[in-house]
C-alpha cells in the first residue's frame, strides 16, 4: 500500500497565520503539523509516500522531510495547482500509485491513542473496496457525517449536514482498493465547487464495499484547520509528552523502532539536534533499554 498526504490548500481558515507559510508547517507544540500524518502512516507500515502540496511551499517541505531515506522511506512529491477538493488527490497521484492501494491522510489531521498502530497496520491489509474511520465529535455538522440504520449499520455519509444524523464523523485517514481513481474521475464538483471525498465514500458504500471501523473514547481525533484547534492540539500533545515524557508523532522515533533505520542512524539524526529537548529525547531513545511499541 502507498500512502499521500494532502498539504496543499491555502488555510484560508487560519489567515493571517497561513498567509506566508504552509499550514502544516505550522508547529504543533514540539514539532511541525506534517510529522503528525507522517507518523500515521509510517506507523501504519507504508514507506511509499507522496506529500501533495502547493507549487510555492513544495521546496519548505523538501527541505523539511527530504526524499525521506534518512528515516528509511522514500517520499515523493506532487503539486496541487489550486484547490479542487480533497478527491482530486487521487488524480494528482495516479501514476504514483499505478496499481496499489492507497492510503490519503489529510495534513492538518492528528491521531493518537492506545493500540492505534495495530489498527492502522490492520487496515493496510484491504485489498478490494474502502475502510474509513468513524470518530464521535461535539460538532459534527463540520464533517461528512455517517448515518446509521436500525442494525447500526451504514446507510449514508452526508457531507457537513444542518441536521446530523449522528454524532460520528468520518476522520481524515482513508484506506481504498485501487479502484478509488477512476472513482474520482467520476465526480462533479459539489455545490461548494470541490470534488469530495464524501461522494467516493459514496460510491463505495452503493457498491456495499465500505468498511468503517468506529474509534473509541481511547484514541484522540484532532482537526488542525481553526487557530482554537491549533491551540487545543498543542495543549494535548504537551500534556500527555510532559506526563509520559514519551514523544507523540517523533518520526524518527518511530522509523527506528519499526526497524526502518539502524542505531547509528538514529544518533546520526538526533546528533544536529542535541541542543534541543527534541535531539535529547532521540538520544535517550537510543540508549534506553525499553522500547514502546505505540507512538
Amino acid at each position: 500500500m502507498k500512502g499521500i498526504i494532502l498539504a496543499g490548500g491555502n488555510g484560508t481558515r487560519l489567515y493571517p497565520i497561513t498567509q506566508s507559510t504552509s499550514k502544516c508547517l505550522l508547529p504543533i507544540y514540539d514539532k511541525p503539523m506534517i510529522y503528525y500524518p507522517l507518523s500515521v502512516l509510517m506507523m501504519a507500515g507504508i514507506r511509499e509516500l507522496l506529500i501533495i502540496t502547493t507549487p510555492q511551499d513544495q521546496s519548505a517541505y523538501k527541505r523539511l522531510l527530504g526524499n525521506g531515506n534518512q528515516l528509511g522511506i522514500n517520499i515523493n512529491y506532487a503539486i496541487e495547482p489550486y484547490p479542487r477538493g480533497i478527491a482530486a488527490a487521487f488524480m494528482i497521484a495516479e501514476q504514483f500509485i499505478g496499481n496499489n492501494t492507497v492510503s490519503l491522510v489529510l495534513g492538518d489531521n492528528l491521531l493518537h491513542g492506545e493500540g492505534l498502530a495495530d489498527i492502522l497496520q490492520q487496515a493496510t491489509q484491504l485489498q478490494e473496496g474502502a475502510l474509513v474511520f468513524g470518530y464521535y465529535v461535539d460538532q459534527p455538522e463540520r464533517y461528512g457525517v455517517i448515518k446509521f440504520g436500525n442494525q447500526q449499520e451504514v446507510v449514508d455519509i452526508i457531507e457537513k449536514p444542518k441536521n446530523p444524523p449522528s454524532n460520528y464523523a468520518v476522520t481524515g485517514i482513508y484506506f481504498y482498493d485501487n479502484s478509488v481513481v477512476a472513482k474520482a474521475k467520476q465526480l462533479q464538483p459539489s455545490a461548494r465547487g470541490e470534488l469530495e471525498i464524501t461522494d467516493i465514500n459514496k460510491l463505495y458504500l452503493q457498491e456495499k464495499k465500505l468498511q468503517v471501523t468506529c474509534l473509541g473514547r481511547g484514541t484522540a481525533w484532532l482537526d488542525t484547520g481553526q487557530p482554537d484547534a491549533l491551540r487545543e492540539a498543542s495543549d494535548f500533545i504537551a500534556v500527555i509528552e510532559h506526563r509520559q515524557g514519551l514523544k507523540i508523532g517523533c518520526i524518527e522515533e518511530i522509523a527506528f523502532k519499526k526497524g526502518y533505520i539502524h542505531l547509528d542512524q538514529l544518533k546520526a539524526l538526533a546528533l544536529p539536534l542535541q541542543q534541543t529537548a527534541y535531539g535529547d529525547y532521540l538520544l535517550r531513545v537510543a540508549t534506553e533499554k525499553n522500547n514502546y511499541a505505540d507512538n
